[in-house]
């Protein structure tokens, strides 16, 4: 009988200092995961993995690992199912899941700019007049690139295939465009850097560029977003994220030459491709690393959603955009 004792008493113990070594405040780390693309325009990313900003300002405690995607509807999947945390996106998928229900909050800009317009050497295309029965390709439908295009072009009286024009559309990866250019299946990119830059370096030619585009220059190409759920509960690790997110930025506009170093040696590592640095340094001109982001330009952008019929609905993004004051606020709450 006291062996029997004996051994529940050492099996119970064993359970017990199982229990413990599963619980996350008794030795193992929180796991974080942060999203983002392998483009230019997640610079500030690609800048905080490298220095390592998000493990410094979120502690011992927690365990930073990073995912990237291939476009913005694999991100907001992933950060609606949790399999992210926070991560680096473009507005337009932002806006088109928050217009159909996604729990999901703007807590910072990451960089403006960026988005061009450009043809392919055989495509004959010298200017909008051009056009015609042409084909077209954005990173995804509705995508931030995709608004942009089309509402300049809508303002030049010229519309999609998709809404009764004559301007064919299809969808792709931003690195498969130069091989699609060369074959023939697309003869137009609205396209962000460093590929559009790739591009002119292979021939293509410039039809609009950043400053002509619908919102070139003010509006977010890229936003830092998290879900609400986790704003309200852990208000304490999103002020950690935005706060190393700050000093990516800061540390670009300090050192841009090993920031774009950066930049080529990580989506390199992602996808295989080396960029030139002289690619690099001429997207670098067009694309502003920044934090900020205006609410207001936000609005209007998805009213533009609306118009182009991305949206079926013309949504009202009041809460949409967190506020730094809004966000260090509510931490004190």
């Amino acid at each position: 009988m006291k062996k029997n004792l004996s051994i529940l008493f050492f099996l119970a113990a064993v359970l017990i200092l199982s229990a413990c070594g599963s619980d996350k405040s008794g030795g193992s780390k929180d796991e974080v995961v942060i999203g983002y693309f392998p483009n230019i325009d997640h610079v500030p990313a690609m800048i905080a993995k490298e220095k390592q900003y998000f493990e410094e300002t979120l502690g011992d405690d927690k365990e930073v690992t990073y995912k990237t995607f291939p476009d913005g509807g694999a991100f907001m999947t992933a950060l609606k199912t949790g399999d992210i945390d926070a991560g680096f996106v473009g507005p337009g998928p932002v806006m088109n899941n928050y217009a159909n229900g996604a729990d999901v909050k703007i807590i910072a800009g990451a960089s403006s700019g960026g988005t061009v317009v450009v043809a392919s050497e055989q495509s004959g295309i010298e200017g909008l007049e051009d056009l015609g029965n042409h084909t077209f390709i954005t990173p995804g439908i509705g995508c931030t690139h995709d608004v942009q295009m089309e509402t300049f072009l809508k303002e030049q009286g010229i519309t999609s295939a998709r809404i009764g024009g004559t301007l064919k559309h299809v969808t792709g990866n931003p690195a498969q465009y130069q091989a699609m250019f060369e074959s023939g299946k697309v003869d137009l990119a609205a396209v962000p850097e460093p590929w559009a830059s790739t591009l002119v370096a292979n021939g293509a030619k410039i039809i609009v560029d950043t400053d002509e585009i619908a919102y070139g220059t003010t509006l977010p190409n890229t936003v830092l977003v998290t879900s609400g759920k986790l704003l309200e509960e852990e208000n304490e690790m999103i002020k950690q994220i935005t706060a190393a997110h700050e000093k990516s930025i800061e540390f670009i506009s300090e050192n841009p030459e090993e920031a774009q170093t950066i930049a080529v040696d990580s989506i390199e590592e992602i996808t295989s491709q080396r960029m030139d640095e002289s690619i690099i340094a001429s997207a670098w001109e067009r694309v502003t690393f920044t934090n900020e982001v205006d609410a207001e330009i936000i609005q209007a952008f998805a009213d533009s959603s609306h118009d182009l019929q991305f949206l079926k609905e013309k949504p009202e993004f009041d809460d949409l955009v967190v506020s730094q004051d809004k966000l260090l606020g509510s931490a004190q709450e």
